[in-house]
């Protein structure tokens, strides 16, 4: 019978089976379950992240991939509208992916989310794969560990939450991924090429979503000065050479906007000078971090967002543990048992390298840290980020700690403590929730109970380790994959909230933007209420289906939509609207174009009184709805607002649309 530590016999080159075949058992020498027990785990992933999508997305984003549908202009620029009069606060590479595939297959919920639930499913065997490749010689440890990593990135609840909804995170995951593994292969093989690859995969998720993407830098660029196999001065000229493919693969797209005559091309939405490079800097970037001027845009204020108040116990706290920390007390004692294994020598060699725990290591440090301590706007969906370094570890982890409970009295402790802390912040998690599924806090708890008596026993009297490791195993697997499960398949039944995407129960608060009232997502304007959006029982309803709109501000009635539609006549624009949040429900419900005056917060700079007036002049607009919900026309220029009010003509039987042309 071949145990964990041993490898199956015969190995040898996998020439003897075809491509085809490869591919649907593995290699000859990998163990028979290996690759079926893999296509399960993915066909699992791919229901989580694609059952029942109707109705999911982000108005916000489903606008600009509709719009770019309509305009190769607006698709390369990321315009929420057909007439490009305002970008998206995002790079467009994710949207350019689901945009994609709206123009093959036709735009709709499918069309334009399926390519996310693909990704999230290739998110999960590529981290199979970086797994596995970190044990020596394709071992049966390896194919354990990758099994184990792929299953808990799977089930990770804030990962089938953005999986199945349209935002930018999900491609930026997949790349980031991508990236590690040709990392981890340059530092396994010695060559060049991968780490450029790599670079090159950390510029595109750069395109997705910006500075976050260069938060697993650190980690790859000590991991390869630490253990890269060639001389030192060589390393530096390897990383050298990867910055240059980094900066390149990063900027280019951003160089030809800022490089585009701004008469000709969209407002840069959430810039105070209509540049990529102040987006990169002051939206998406230090403002974030350090929660200055417009960082804050579209946040929850008070420097928590939607997350909850920064420190060290953000990650822990009522609004984000259910979405990402279940298992991260195991990735701590895993990490802290690696580090004594190797600084004190004891590893074996035979497991997982150094420049693997690095990688993924330096991968959930790194983030833990940013993730903690920002100040500035955050969501919980921006923790699925951590699930493939949480993932890794994991797989790594319940190898190594396993091989040393069985091989050594004196490091038998690592796995118990591993199990029981992991088991009690389950069960703490789960109480905080006592009205949802009430009793699996007491069976997660009475497993782990189990299983850590059954493994003090087991080392304590070698005969009982045969006859009640399969207890042992499967109290353990309860304990640490329950809670999370639970919560993963809990999008499943509802749709969720577009704007603010998570998973599992409500905890009565988030982050000072009121209750969650609902499993699956945050309440927020535009989201369910008894089948109802808010807007609909206000009167002010889109008919778009989506939901999570994109932003503050009320929606257009349908009586109002109707009677722009009937007289648009030859103008580009059906009407200009205060924020994205009116235009987006708009669009997304006439199919035509819609200028979101504020962009996103209803505060950027982007409409004019002079632009206002040679728009009308020439034709192009007619109506403006000031004196919504939320506030006139570019709540950040009240000339704008005023100007239109004075020189415009209020339409008749629609409460704040104005005439502009008479």
């Amino acid at each position: 019978m071949t145990t964990l530590t041993e490898a199956r016999p015969g190995h040898r080159a996998a020439g003897g089976r075809s491509l085809p075949v490869r591919v649907l058992l593995g290699a000859e020498q990998d163990p028979r379950w290996s690759r079926p027990a893999l296509w399960a785990v993915l066909a699992v992933a791919f229901v989580l992240y694609a059952w029942a999508l109707s109705g999911n997305a982000n108005e916000y984003y489903a606008a600009a991939i509709l719009s770019g549908t309509q305009s190769w202009k607006a698709f390369f620029f990321g315009a929420i509208d057909a007439g490009s009069f305002i970008t998206v606060d995002k790079p467009p590479l994710a949207l350019w992916v689901m945009g994609l595939s709206a123009r093959i297959f036709g735009y709709g919920t499918w069309s334009m989310l399926l390519p996310q639930a693909l990704a999230g499913v290739a998110a999960v065997g590529l981290v199979h794969s970086a797994v596995r490749r970190a044990f020596r010689d394709r071992v049966l440890q390896g194919h354990v560990a990758a099994l184990v990593a792929a299953v808990v990135m799977t089930l990770t609840p804030i990962t089938v939450a953005i999986n199945r909804d349209n935002n930018p995170d999900t491609v930026l995951v997949l790349l980031l991924v991508l990236a590690a593994w040709f990392c981890l292969e340059s530092l396994r093989t010695g060559r060049l090429r991968p780490l450029l690859l790599a670079a090159f995969f950390v510029g595109l998720g750069f395109n997705a979503k910006m500075l976050q993407a260069y938060l697993v830098v650190p980690a790859f660029g000590l991991a390869y000065l630490a253990c890269a196999g060639v001389p030192w001065l060589k390393r530096v000229w390897h990383l050298l050479a990867a910055g240059v493919v980094l900066v390149v693969s990063s900027a280019w797209w951003m160089v030809i906007v800022d490089l585009w005559p701004a008469a000709s091309r969209p407002y840069i939405g959430g810039s105070t000078d209509n540049t990529v490079w102040d987006l990169v800097i002051g939206y998406n970037g230090l403002g974030r971090v350090f929660g200055q001027g417009r960082g804050n845009g579209g946040g929850g204020g008070g420097g928590g967002g939607f997350g909850g108040e920064s420190g060290a116990g953000r990650l822990f706290n009522d609004i984000l543990a259910g979405q990402i920390s279940w298992l991260l007390p195991f990735c701590v004692v895993t990490l802290a048992f690696a580090a004594i294994m190797r600084v004190r020598r004891l590893d074996s060699g035979d497991g997982p390298s150094g420049a693997s725990w690095l990688v993924w290591g330096g991968w959930l440090a790194v983030h833990y840290v940013v993730f903690s301590f920002s100040s500035g706007t955050f969501h919980p969906y921006y923790t699925t980020a951590m699930a493939p370094a949480v993932a890794a570890l994991c797989g790594m982890g319940v190898v190594v700690m396993w091989r040393a409970y069985r091989r050594s009295r004196t490091w038998a402790w690592a796995l118990p403590l591993a199990v029981a802390a992991t088991g009690i912040w389950s069960f703490v998690v789960l109480r905080r929730t006592p009205e949802w599924v009430p009793w699996l806090a007491w069976v997660v708890l009475g497993a782990t109970l189990v299983a850590v008596v059954v493994l003090v026993l087991a080392r304590v009297r070698a005969q009982v380790a045969i006859k009640v490791a399969a207890i042992a195993l499967a109290a353990t697997v309860v304990a640490g994959l329950a809670g999370p499960a639970a919560y993963a398949v809990s999008p499943l039944g509802s749709q969720i909230n577009g704007t603010n995407p998570t998973a599992g129960p409500s905890t009565g608060r988030m982050g000072g933007m009121g209750g969650m009232g609902r499993p699956g997502g945050g309440q927020f304007p535009g989201a369910q209420q008894n089948g109802q959006t808010q807007g609909d029982q206000a009167g002010r309803g889109t008919r778009s289906g989506f939901m999570g709109r994109g932003g503050p501000g009320g929606g257009v009635s349908d009586a109002m939509s109707e009677y722009l539609v009937a007289n648009q006549g030859n103008a580009t624009w059906l009407a200009a609207v205060a924020s994205a949040q009116q235009a987006s429900g708009l669009i997304l419900s006439t199919g035509k174009p819609v200028i979101a005056m504020g962009g996103f917060t209803g505060s950027d700079p982007a409409m004019t009184v002079a632009r206002l007036q040679s728009l009308i002049a020439s034709g192009q607009l007619r109506y403006v709805v000031s004196g919504q919900e939320g506030g006139g026309p570019g709540r950040g220029d009240s000339q704008v607002t005023s100007w239109v009010q004075e020189n415009c003509t209020a339409v008749d039987g629609q409460d704040g649309l104005y005439d502009c042309a008479t």
